[in-house]
């Protein structure tokens, strides 16, 4: 497995480093990086700050994903899911978190809020064209193949 080099900097005293919980996890947990706790009630969100910034390499991205526990058993959830770190952005980096949840959920310093891959970045190069090439489905949007319950 290839392992790619990113540099990281507190730019907080009291952040945390990300790391990976388990020998082969995807993503890294990203903590708060707060002053105080916070209280995010039902139907809320807020940019919680992680106090970290990161110098990723050119052809790389960072996406900053929900923590699977943190939906299921508190409905929080990001807002903007996948988040992108571009190679190019050298500023701290925040979780937009919101709470789906029927109850307040309180968030402190070091609760870990979010998940940290770093991947690989495919540019595209486009070419415009007077029509696109047929397919089956062609132009067929969502529920094109109906629902669940349809299918034999």
């Amino acid at each position: 497995m290839d392992k790619i080099p990113v540099e990281i900097c507190r730019v907080r005293a009291q952040a945390r480093l990300p790391r990976y919980m388990t020998e082969d996890a995807a993503g890294m947990d990203v903590h708060a990086c707060l002053d105080a706790p916070l209280t995010l009630l039902p139907g809320a969100r807020a940019l919680i700050p992680t106090g970290l910034a990161l110098a990723i390499p050119p052809g790389f991205e960072g996406q900053v994903r929900p923590r699977s526990g943190l939906a299921l058993k508190q409905g929080l959830t990001l807002v903007n899911s996948p988040g992108t770190i571009d190679a190019d952005y050298r500023g701290e980096f925040g979780v937009i978190l919101i709470n789906h949840g029927q109850e307040a959920v309180r968030i402190a310093d070091g609760d870990r809020i979010a998940q940290l891959l770093i991947a690989p970045v495919c540019r595209a190069v486009l070419r415009e064209v007077s029509e696109l090439s047929a397919t089956a489905r062609d132009s067929g949007g969502f529920g094109h193949t109906g629902v669940a319950d349809d299918n034999p």
